[in-house]
């Protein structure tokens, strides 16, 4: 008795979709599977005894893979467990792996167990090719985060029935199915070794709509891809139904240098042809053969093989090019950015460039006719005068060739402020400044070691200490607290408090630190508390939500007021500490009355007191795609003069438009000599999902002015404004906007962490910028 494993066709929920071109600006593509890996029984007999397999020895785990039991008897769990645990030792991924397994009533009496990927995604950052397609697992493990954390990654459902070999010791009989090597089979199929591939046989039309990067490495005798092949077609379909060979370096390599030979009968069997290895070729190679599409009862395996994890290595990587036919299209949207005595060349793929084969780019400084060979884009160009004007031509090269040159625009390399290094040892992703007692002071994040630091500035030297992170004593705490951070003073009579509120991002709780200038007092304000309020609750006590995320401090003359974003539940709240004792209450995001939003809010925002007035600005988003990137929102504000929730008043300072896609990403408030100006980004549709524009304006105007950096690159979420200039992160490097010229200038050209936090500092009547670059806390003179 025999069982073979059908893998059915990737589709689409909806009927067509175009391939994305690459570029920094796209959306990732999430795509639902239609079909599942199905593994059938026949009455064929087995070739020949299988030798048992012993369980890999007790190795370090590379993921972390979590069962969702379902309905799945406790005599079964251990098998399937052992099958997850063996793969959690081979696939290596920093995101967890949810596997929902089914217990369930088979669809017919052949079919023994099925698993699928929940998704498959495309153009996504870290995908090694971002035209194909990477099913959920995988694709998490390359961009580092989970791309879809609503579902779990893969999904296994078996059968019910008595022809399971339950046992771990690898000695199943010969009228039996081993259920651990089914399912380590299967998971294989879901992690990536699967192919798009669909065939007609009443036509002999062949199609690929969603190639995936398996089909990538899928190779012609001729040296063509399968990827390459016009879709649908009965070019495509005489190639799934002709020799096709795997063609991946390390597959190559651990196939003895020769390429692994793929399963493609001349009768196309859906969901096993291409999925799989050759059976003839790979069916008595010990544990090579685990993905032959065939299996016969009693046979065993409890590992990979070297051959599949090699494959999977491939998977990992930027596929190689095909043969080309022809020479390539032009580049696309060459832009040339400012850099000290270099530029950044950034550009996108030509058209064609899913069949163009191309091997490299070539970028020409026209001025010098000097030249630079890249595999992608963006380039540095360095070795340039500050002061003298470039420009840049790109070209694509395949075997046959080169395209036409398409030209960038003209910039003028300048010069960065002078940096001095405060801190070597913390990145201060997380950092905020003021003056305390007549001193500058910046606190700030020191990821590395999860400790909150302050830097004061005394007798013409930065003085250093830690606040938190580094004790269990006097309510400090030994958990990570590198978060994000906000800063307020005040004066109590003779004293002068310096007021931080801080986030512990192992209980994901709000932290206050007080300082009077001789020792500090520490406590949590909110998110250790017995139960997450629901927002419905209008009486509100400290909860157990997440309230790790933003926050914003303010001080009057009779309180202390913080407000944090609750990020279970997508709202703003507030705390008041008032005779001794914090109130709390929902800011926003609740409820779509009393000009408030039900947008999910406070991602970012700031806070400035004005006499009495509490001025908070802080985003609101409505809309997210799959990698979390807005895709609509709002720029709100809301002020008070007393501590009631009663006497919020609100209003929205921006929103999308017919020249605006999105608004928002940060935000920035300062209170100058002709009132409050607000700060944050917008992006056009051209630029999407990242903004483009500077934009800032007072509170009370109905219009702002916006300012595009076209030439300093993408803009990411960190801004500070001061009177003069609005300090912004411009291709994770720091830069500023005089608002009186409206020129942007360089400030940086060491690299920031993106999401991180900037601002400004007076030191000595000196204005300065500061930020966690290069990972080291940094301070920027003019």
């Amino acid at each position: 008795m025999r069982i073979k494993r059908f893998l059915l066709s990737i589709g689409l929920l909806i009927a067509v979709i175009a391939i994305p071109i690459p570029s920094a600006n796209a959306l990732a593509v999430k795509v639902a599977p239609a079909g599942w890996t199905y593994l059938y029984a026949s009455d064929a007999p087995a070739k020949s005894p299988t030798i048992p397999r012993v369980f890999s020895a007790n190795l370090e785990k590379k993921s972390n893979f979590i069962p969702i039991y379902n309905n799945v008897p406790e005599f079964a769990k251990a098998s399937i467990q052992k099958a997850i645990d063996t793969w959690s030792e081979n696939f290596a991924s920093k995101v967890p792996v949810n596997v929902n397994v089914t217990w369930t009533k088979a669809p017919n009496s052949l079919v023994l167990a099925s698993a699928s990927a929940k998704n498959i995604f495309s153009n996504f950052n870290g995908a090694p090719d971002k035209t194909l397609y990477y099913p959920s697992a995988l694709a998490n493990a390359l961009a580092g985060i989970d791309l879809d954390t609503a579902e779990p990654e893969l999904e296994v459902n078996v059968s019910t029935g008595d022809f399971w070999y339950y046992g771990l010791d690898g000695k199943c009989p010969t009228n039996k199915y081993d259920l651990v090597s089914v399912i380590l089979h299967e998971m294989a199929h879901g992690l990536g070794f699967m192919s798009g591939t669909y065939y007609d046989s009443a036509t002999k039309v062949g199609r690929l709509l969603q190639p995936t990067a398996f089909d990538a490495y899928a190779q012609l005798s001729d040296g063509r891809r399968l990827v390459d092949l016009p879709s649908p077609s009965i070019e495509m379909g005489s190639a799934i139904t002709s020799t096709l060979y795997w063609s991946g370096v390390n597959g190559v390599k651990a196939n003895n240098d020769v390429k692994p030979l793929l399963f493609t009968p001349a009768i196309y069997e859906q969901g096993s042809s291409v999925s799989h290895l050759d059976e003839k070729t790979f069916s008595n190679t010990a544990e090579n053969a685990v993905m032959t599409p065939n299996l016969s009862a009693g046979e065993v395996f409890h590992l990979p093989g070297a051959l599949l994890l090699a494959m999977f290595e491939d998977l990992r990587m930027k596929p190689p090019v095909g043969k080309a036919t022809g020479l390539p299209g032009s580049v696309q949207n060459v832009r040339a950015l400012v850099g000290n005595k270099s530029a950044i060349i950034k550009f996108d793929p030509p058209a064609d460039f899913r069949f163009a084969q191309i091997e490299s780019y070539i970028v020409e400084n026209l001025q010098t006719g000097e030249t630079t060979k890249t595999i992608e884009s963006p380039v540095i160009i360095s070795g340039l005068k500050n002061g003298s004007k470039y420009t840049f031509s790109v070209k694509a090269t395949n075997s046959a060739g080169s395209s036409e040159a398409a030209k960038s625009n003209q910039i003028t390399p300048q010069s960065t402020w002078k940096s001095t290094v405060i801190d070597p040892g913390a990145d201060a992703k997380y950092i905020t400044s003021t003056t305390y007692l007549s001193k500058p002071v910046i606190a700030y994040s020191d990821s590395k070691s999860g400790d909150l630091k302050l830097a004061t500035y005394s007798n013409n030297k930065w003085v250093i200490k830690i606040i938190d992170g580094n004790a269990d004593i006097s309510g400090k705490t030994l958990n990570n607290v590198s978060g994000h951070i906000s800063l307020c003073t005040s004066v109590v009579g003779k004293i002068s408090y310096l007021h931080v509120f801080y986030t512990d991002l192992t209980n994901k709780d709000l932290k206050y630190a007080l300082y009077n200038g001789k020792t500090w007092k520490y406590e949590t304000v909110d998110g250790d508390g017995l139960v997450a309020q629901d927002y419905k609750e209008v009486n509100r006590v400290r909860g157990a939500s997440d309230v790790s995320v933003s926050n914003a401090c303010s001080v009057t003359n009779n309180s202390v007021q913080v407000f944090y974003r609750d990020e279970s539940q997508g709202i703003l709240l507030g705390a008041v500490k008032e005779n001794g004792k914090w109130l709390y209450e929902i800011v926003d995001g609740d409820k779509d009355t009393e000009n408030r939003t039900t947008g999910d809010v406070a991602f970012h925002m700031k806070a400035v007191t004005v006499g009495k007035k509490i001025n908070l600005i802080y985003d609101s988003v409505k809309g997210f795609d799959a990698e979390k990137n807005i895709t609509r929102g709002e720029v709100r504000f809301a002020t008070r003069s007393s501590t009631s929730s009663l006497d919020w008043q609100y209003k929205t300072l921006d929103a999308p438009n017919e020249r605006t896609y999105a608004v928002g990403y940060d935000v920035s408030i300062l209170n100058n000599s002709k009132g409050l100006v607000a700060g944050w980004f917008t992006a056009s549709g051209f630029t999407y999902p990242n903004p483009d524009q500077v934009k800032y304006q007072e509170i009370n105007a109905t219009e702002g002015v916006s300012v595009k950096a076209d030439e300093f690159g993408t803009l990411h979420s960190s801004i500070s404004a001061d009177k003069k200039t609005i300090l912004f992160s411009c291709e994770l490097r720091l830069c500023v906007l005089n608002k009186a010229s409206k020129v942007i200038s360089l400030v940086s050209k060491s690299s920031i962490q993106k999401g991180s936090q900037i601002n400004w500092i007076t030191v000595n009547k000196t204005k300065y910028a500061i930020a966690g670059v290069g990972y080291k806390l940094t301070i920027f003179k003019p």
